[in-house]
């Protein structure tokens, strides 16, 4: 996520609460792992109206941006998300090494957000480079949490 979004997303986040959000644009969110069933489970992406009329140009040129420069065989970055997903969820599923841990993925422009509880730092930076093996994923953001206290560094669901 480029920091113009991630900085507008983080400025309203304190407004925005009141007003409904949704996935408008229709980013992957799976759960890849269920071990840690007290992990806190992080929200689902979504946007207010106001942010997807914000973003939509930025989607758009960015989506665009890796075509153009010959790095995508796709003509948008964000038509790789919906086939990347289910192999993150997967790969972490039948790795083995992941069953003990709550791990949930996001996609969005061939990157990856890992979310969600491990057992240690050893075991996410683990989930971290297997998930940057899997081919069209161009980056990893590890928001992973070592156990299942405290505060996530992610948008939890509230309980």
């Amino acid at each position: 996520m480029g920091r113009s979004i991630l900085a507008l997303l983080l400025l309203n986040a304190g407004t925005a609460t009141a007003q409904p959000r949704s996935n408008v644009f229709n980013d992957p969110f799976v759960q890849a792992t269920s071990g840690l069933p007290s992990c806190p489970a992080p929200e689902p992406p979504g946007v207010t109206e106001q942010e997807a009329r914000e973003l939509a140009h930025d989607r758009a040129q960015r989506g665009v941006s890796c075509w153009l420069a010959g790095r995508c065989r796709l003509a948008n970055a964000y038509l790789y998300d919906a086939e990347i997903a289910p192999r993150v969820q997967q790969a972490l599923r039948v790795d083995g090494r992941f069953g003990a841990t709550s791990i949930w993925a996001t996609g969005q422009r061939r990157w990856v957000w890992l979310q969600g509880c491990v057992s240690s730092a050893a075991q996410a930076a683990e989930a971290e480079q297997l998930v940057r093996r899997i081919d069209d994923v161009e980056g990893v953001v590890n928001q992973l949490m070592v156990g299942t206290e405290g505060k996530p560094g992610y948008r939890a669901v509230q309980r």
